[in-house]
Formats: structure tokens, sequence, C-alpha cells
């Protein structure tokens, strides 16, 4: 079990930091009367969550392999899954986190902002920082857009093939016991990946025609605090 609470721990440390560039300064806004941000601020704000975010996307296929590994090559767990495998596949999710984020943030922020500085959110996300620029072309649009698609679409494209996988694995164990304790190993996982990967391509992948403040506001709200609240407690019942 040593690789699964390797990733979970992984998993758990880049949930903390993600939280705690935004929520403290949420808890501020909430107390202070003049909610202000420094564009310096904003930026670094943005560029650490999209790191800690894309990470936690990659993080979560991650997991997915495990598991696929756990159940379908179970005699080859501790080889597949050995120590220098956990580390390279945590190693690779942070690259990704920190490649995509060092794309996105410099063209958001090259923008011009001059005819509003209120940004209708909680915290510097793309869309609303996007909104208050004074004009962003159609080229920058595209690259954020295709860059957010793929962080989203090739991580859950990985679990799907693992699940595939597993699944088919599962309906040929012989007794329901054994198929019902495998699927229960799953269970946690699906639940955090079905909670991530709905809310973010709510927010990421929909036309920019269907913007909307308040909707968005509500949606980051339940994936930047309301899932990290309940992921120890999700997984903390199958342990």
């Amino acid at each position: 079990h040593s690789p699964m609470y390797f990733l979970l721990a992984i998993l758990s440390c880049s949930e903390i930091c993600y939280t705690f560039v935004i929520v403290p300064k949420v808890l501020l806004d909430l107390l202070a009367q003049k909610k202000t941000i420094s564009f310096l601020g904003c930026a670094i704000q943005m560029f650490t969550f999209l790191f800690l975010g894309c990470s936690h996307s990659f993080l979560l296929a991650a997991m997915g392999y495990d598991r696929y590994v756990a159940i379908c090559n179970p005699l080859r767990y501790t080889v597949l899954m050995g120590h220098g495998m956990c580390v390279g596949l945590v190693a690779a999710a942070c690259v990704c986190g920190f490649t995509v984020a060092q794309i996105i943030t410099p063209l958001v922020f090259r923008l011009p902002f001059h005819s509003s500085n209120q940004l209708h959110h909680f915290f510097c996300d793309i869309s609303p920082v996007l909104q208050v620029a004074s004009h962003h072309t159609h080229f920058n649009q595209i690259v954020i857009f295709m860059l957010c698609a793929l962080v989203l679409v090739i991580p859950l494209l990985l679990i799907l093939i693992s699940y595939i996988h597993i699944i088919s694995s599962i309906l040929q164990f012989p007794s329901t016991l054994s198929r019902n304790k495998a699927f229960s190993t799953c269970a946690s996982h699906l639940i955090v990946v079905t909670v991530h990967y709905g809310c973010a391509s709510f927010i990421y992948l929909r036309p920019k025609s269907n913007y909307s403040s308040s909707q968005d506001a509500l949606i980051s709200i339940s994936y930047t605090i309301l899932t990290p609240l309940f992921n120890p407690i999700i997984y903390s019942f199958r342990n």
C-alpha cells in the first residue's frame, strides 16, 4: 500500500497549498471593507493556483494508474509501482502543471487593463481576469482554451483507459465478494475524480458566451474550498 499512500500524501499537500493560495485572502476580504489585491499579487495567485491545479489533475491520473496496476497486475505491483516510479509520476505531474502555468499566466497578464480594475470573483482565475482586460486577441483565447482542454482531457482519458481495464478485470473475478472488494478500493478515487473534473470542465471548457460571474464563483467555491475539505473524509472512510 506504500505507493497509494505516497500519492495520497502528495495529493493532500497540493490541496493544502492551493487552499492556502486562495482561502486566507478570501477570509481577509470578508473582514476588510476595502477588498484589493495588487497586480503582481494577482499574477502570483493565478500562477500558483494553475500550477497546483494542473498538477492535481495529473496526480489523479497517476492514482488511476496505481489502481490499475493494483487490480490488474497485483503480483507485479511492488515492481511496477516502486519508489522510483512514484517519484517519476509526481515529478511529471509537477512539470506539466508548471509548464501550463508558465504559459497561461504571461498570456493573461500581458493584456492591457485600462477599462476597469474591478474583479468580479473571489480570486484571480482566468475568466474573471480576462473579463477585466481592455481587449484580448482571438489567439490568446484559443491558446488558453487548448491548454485548459489538454490539462483536463488528457488525464481524464488516461483515467478512463485505466478504469476500462480495471472493470474488465473485475468482471472476470469468480466471486461477488472479491468483485465488491475490488470496486470498493476504487470508489474514493472515482468520487474525487468526478467532482474535480466535473467542476473544472464546467469552468474552463464552456463557451465564452455562457460566462456568468455568479455561477463561476459558486462552482469555484466547490472545488477550491469544499473539495479539499471533503477529500480527506472520502479517503479516510476506506482507510
